[in-house]
């Protein structure tokens, strides 16, 4: 986090976190891709999770890899290897990034490089007159979360966050819930990443070998999006809604270091590292519309995967991990079972392409009909599913968190990253 989003005073914070710059474009709101038949993707990023989204894209009709970047050539050869053998021409290798970025035959740039890249390779992209499609989170600082704003709007370029959890089965299910009025007017949401990575954390390759920093440098919400992504969905947030206000508190650490000196020798220089982020964050967030969402990161302690994946509304509620759901009229103190009526409210992305989704693997599915969209709007011509704005606010819980639990619980105004232009709804996502 830099010391400036941080300030040197809860006042100085709070002003820093209210100023909003000047628009340098037109919103980005409602902008439909450019159609086209064949989509031209350029990959930066060929780890586990670039691999695994480069074997998607070569499924889809109408998707084709061109060129791949990555500072090691071995992983550059493997995915080369990959396009060829999906039927589709060698993709060009570019060791150095930003020479991905310039290349004229790349429609869009698909980042899945670590995180405090992100944002910097997202810019240059859109610099380059490409589309972007970015690995969560975005940005990790408010300024950079305006960044992406304010270039996305003057090159009129998108910047799509590729939140996959938003196209899980039962996530699209609850949206048809939702849709359809089975909850009625909807008041609250909870959300999450609680998942427990120590071993990854403290490996000494993948993400090991950067993941465990911002657990060094922060005290918030470091992953925010995956929980947050959803309940965004389900309460039309920046088509008709915003989050509105933020406040954010920690609990101590303990859980990764006691892991650390548990699992690791004492001559390791891994033992001297402090750790400052606490093991569990909540923040509470609420909209303009007066509804209210939990949102938590646990990603060091020993309990079960959970996203939470909560809505309430004035005629029911759904509630995973696991799955259930509760009508107003049943027998109270009693959830209904989900599975009685997931394939009736089953989302017909899933219908239809489900099967492939499954195949394909991917975290259940939701990789493929994520990377489904992405190529299918692009081709036909239609404003993405997820933008810009969406991108900087599911984002930004990250450092205005950090924000406010260092200066004792601040509450926080959420910054309007739309620039008022959330009230003109337009077309929900999937609607």
């Amino acid at each position: 986090m830099k010391i400036n989003e941080i300030g040197k005073s809860a006042k100085e914070a709070l002003a820093y976190v209210k100023a909003i710059p000047p628009a340098q474009g037109k919103t980005m709101m409602n902008v439909p891709f450019e159609k086209r038949d064949l989509v031209r993707f350029g990959f930066i990023g060929m780890g586990n999770r670039g691999a695994n989204q480069l074997h998607d894209i070569l499924a889809i009709k109408g998707a084709r890899a061109v060129a791949i970047s990555d500072p090691r050539e071995e992983a550059m050869l493997k995915a080369k290897e990959k396009v060829t053998q999906a039927g589709q021409l060698a993709p060009a290798l570019e060791k150095n990034w930003q020479s991905l970025c310039e290349r004229s035959d790349v429609d869009l740039v698909y980042i899945c490089s670590p995180w405090e890249l992100h944002t910097s390779q997202a810019v240059q992209a859109m610099e380059c007159g490409k589309h972007v499609a970015v690995e969560v989170p975005c940005a990790t600082t408010l300024a950079d979360c305006w960044r992406l704003v304010n270039v996305s709007e003057r090159t009129r370029r998108h910047c799509v966050i590729l939140e996959n959890c938003c196209y899980g089965k039962q996530e699209l299910t609850v949206l048809n819930l939702v849709r359809k009025g089975r909850f009625g007017t909807l008041t609250h949401g909870e959300a999450a990443y609680i998942h427990d990575l120590r071993s990854e954390l403290v490996a000494s390759q993948s993400e090991g070998l950067w993941r465990r920093k911002p657990h060094m440098t922060r005290n918030g919400n470091l992953y925010p999006t995956h929980g947050l992504g959803p309940v965004a969905w389900y309460m039309d947030i920046h088509h008709g809604d915003r989050f509105a206000r933020l406040v954010s508190m920690s609990s101590r650490e303990a859980a990764l270091s006691e892991y650390r000196d548990a699992t690791l020798s004492a001559a390791d220089p891994r033992r001297l590292e402090k750790y400052t982020c606490g093991d569990m964050n909540t923040s509470l967030i609420q909209t303009a519309n007066g509804r209210t969402i939990m949102l938590q990161h646990d990603v060091v302690t020993p309990r079960p995967y959970s996203r939470l994946n909560l809505i309430q509304g004035t005629k029911g509620i759904f509630s995973d991990y696991p799955p259930r759901v509760f009508f107003d009229g049943q027998k109270k103190h009693d959830w209904y079972s989900y599975d009685t009526i997931e394939d009736a409210y089953e989302h017909p992305l899933w219908k239809k392409h489900g099967a492939q989704a499954l195949k394909l693997g991917g975290h259940g599915g939701m990789d493929y009909i994520m990377n489904y969209r992405l190529v299918q709007t692009y081709r036909r011509g239609l404003p993405p599913d997820l933008n810009v704005y969406d991108a900087a606010a599911w984002s930004a819980p990250g450092p205005l968190s950090d924000i406010s639990v260092a200066w004792d619980n601040l509450p926080l105004p959420f910054p309007d990253f739309t620039r008022g232009n959330w009230r003109q709804t337009g077309s929900a996502p999937l609607a």
